[in-house]
């Protein structure tokens, strides 16, 4: 009979491509989750991973079969949770998933208010870019979201979280910081910095600014926003800035100026899948999110 157990290490061998890091991964030796494999494969007459110098990799059989270990392993998860939750919707554990640009800026104002009002609750928080979020949310290896809006959460269940404006970060020295309010006009030519590929604040950025007339810095492209934020402290260029960030800046070199009526924002959000069982609790996380930002 297959275990449960066999099939969490194949998926952590697929995710991760190394048997050391997926034997991290499991919290087991790499000997144990090694054998464990060979096991199965011995017990199905397949082989499911290859095995070569620089990693290892699914062979075809393997991959024919990794979606159904997901769905089991995703299943039975599920069935665990909501055997949980008929005794009390309000325990357990609960895996968060937010992006790198609200994260750190965020978790301060609600974890207190979230532990002090779910106390048996216990939060698993997971930072990454939006569409590995979205990658293990889809895969079950998370239970919900929180991070701005996209077209392509539409088949999403979607509760709003907060509106949060986008500000202009300016070097004290630069002209624009003479104004306290910025129109889309005041953009056109500006250079603009901005974060790498796959930061959704990229892409709402830029494409705010380039309609306006704006131009990206080409030669540099910033993984975080503190990197940005220092950037921008010695005139490199300007950049557009979530307001929660602005809160945390503690510096005396930039000035964060706000937009006029056009002021781009992002739409925060939390986010399941459909069907998503534990609602009860997903309301509660987010009633009491929203109370925060009130």
């Amino acid at each position: 009979m297959v275990k449960l157990k066999d099939l969490q290490y194949l998926i952590a061998v697929d995710d991760y491509k190394h048997f050391g890091r997926a034997a991290n991964a499991c919290h087991v030796s790499q000997p144990t989750l090694s054998g464990q494999i060979k096991k199965l494969e011995e017990q199905l007459d397949l082989q499911l991973i290859e095995r070569h110098n620089k990693g290892v990799m699914l062979t075809p059989a393997g991959e024919a079969l990794i979606n159904q270990a997901r769905e089991i392993v995703q299943k039975v998860s599920q069935f665990e949770q909501d055997a949980t939750a008929l005794h009390d919707p309000f325990s357990g554990d609960l895996h968060v998933g937010l992006i790198p640009t609200l994260a750190p800026y965020f978790l301060p104002i609600v974890m207190v208010h979230l532990n002090e009002w779910l106390p048996k609750i216990d939060f698993y928080l997971h930072e990454e870019k939006t569409h590995v979020l979205l990658d293990r949310l889809h895969k079950g290896e998370i239970d919900c979201l929180i991070l701005p809006y996209m077209e392509s959460m539409k088949t999403l269940d979607c509760f709003d979280l907060f509106q949060e404006p986008l500000y202009l970060a300016v070097a004290n020295q630069h002209p624009l910081a003479e104004k306290d309010e910025v129109t889309f006009d005041d953009l056109k030519g500006q250079e603009v910095l901005a974060l790498e590929d796959g930061h959704c604040l990229r892409e709402q950025t830029m494409g705010y600014c380039f309609a306006a007339g704006a131009e990206e810095n080409q030669q540099f492209r910033a993984s975080s926003l503190e990197t940005l934020r220092y950037m921008v402290s010695v005139n490199t260029g300007i950049t557009v800035m979530p307001e929660l960030a602005t809160h945390t800046d503690t510096s005396t070199h930039i000035k964060y100026i706000p937009f006029d009526k056009s002021a781009p924002k992002r739409r925060i959000v939390l986010v399941v899948r459909p069907n998503y069982s534990r609602l009860t609790l997903i309301r509660k996380v987010v009633s009491t999110i929203r109370e925060c930002f009130i």
